[in-house]
């Protein structure tokens, strides 16, 4: 069934005059003749009743009337919701971020803005490590992730924006020989008992601490591992340890625990929003836009 033809009769229908129905629709007063006379000859019946002085909808047409309607109706929003859609305003995205990603104010910031430039689109929120984030990004399990830069190439499966680069801090207790020193050389660290992430985590902390601590002569000697860096911290307050981590997490005010800078240049670490490479949803794009607009 031809749309143009249930739009020409609803006009005719509601104006229940043929002239002023062809001067709504703009068109000529014969060709909305010759829609109706076909959409009457699909359907096998009169629609309409019809004098020189009267047109009256007879029981079809009153039927088929609510009908087109609603099929008009439901077009036009398919119409719009496919147009929004293509504009990225519409639809779910997925987004992956690390725990401690909330504790920079950049990320709650983007987030917060595309959710009022996009308030249509359902936002699903995934917290994990920064690798776990980008195997999930391979298989679509996410649409975009805040992660942090990983050693490992991971060639050119994925596009990365910067969102900020901060320094890797010394975390101690405060009775701790080198609690007084800032910066603390990262040298000294060696022989300490670490508290750190699981090898098998999936976070490039790890890597980037790892490889840092190497270029410094030593590997830490991971002591007590812990999944969380607020258990990190809350661990080291218990005098099991000490650690490195990112920057931000000095907001989080733990009695007995004090951050300290590093004495090495090296000692920083980038948050990155990662996408993969080429892709072609509207809504990602824009938030991708967006966030590199924010930073």
């Amino acid at each position: 069934m031809d749309l143009r033809h249930l739009r020409h009769f609803v006009a005719v229908a509601e104006e229940l005059h043929f002239s002023r129905a062809a001067a709504r629709l703009g068109i000529g007063q014969p060709p909305l003749s010759q829609s109706i006379q076909a959409l009457e000859a699909e359907l096998g019946t009169r629609l309409f009743e019809r004098t020189k002085r009267h047109v009256e909808l007879t029981e079809p047409g009153q039927l088929l009337l609510k009908e087109a309607r609603e099929i008009l109706a439901r077009t036009e929003r398919a119409v719009v919701l496919t147009r929004r859609a293509a504009k990225g305003e519409v639809g779910e995205l997925r987004v992956g971020f690390t725990a401690a990603s909330p504790f920079l104010p950049v990320v709650p910031r983007i987030i917060d803005a595309y959710r009022r430039a996009s308030p249509d689109v359902h936002l699903t929120l995934t917290e994990l490590p920064s690798l776990r984030q980008l195997a999930a990004l391979a298989d679509g399990r996410i649409d975009v992730g805040f992660v942090r830069e990983p050693r490992t190439p991971t060639g050119d499966a994925f596009t990365f924006h910067t969102v900020l680069r901060e320094p890797l801090i010394a975390v101690l207790r405060d009775d701790h020989r080198l609690a007084e020193r800032d910066p603390v050389p990262l040298a000294e660290l060696a022989g300490e008992p670490f508290v750190f992430y699981p090898a098998d985590y999936g976070t490039s902390t790890l890597e980037q601490v790892m490889a840092l601590c190497a270029t410094a002569g030593f590997k830490p000697d991971v002591a007590q591992e812990a999944r969380e860096a607020f258990t990190i911290i809350g661990l080291i307050a218990a005098g099991l340890g000490v650690s490195i981590l990112p920057a931000q997490l000095r907001q989080v005010a733990v009695e007995g625990v004090v951050y300290r800078s590093l004495d090495t240049p090296d000692a920083y670490t980038t948050l990155l929003l990662a996408h993969r490479r080429g892709e072609r949803s509207p809504l990602v794009r824009a938030f991708a836009d967006l966030a590199e607009r924010l930073v």
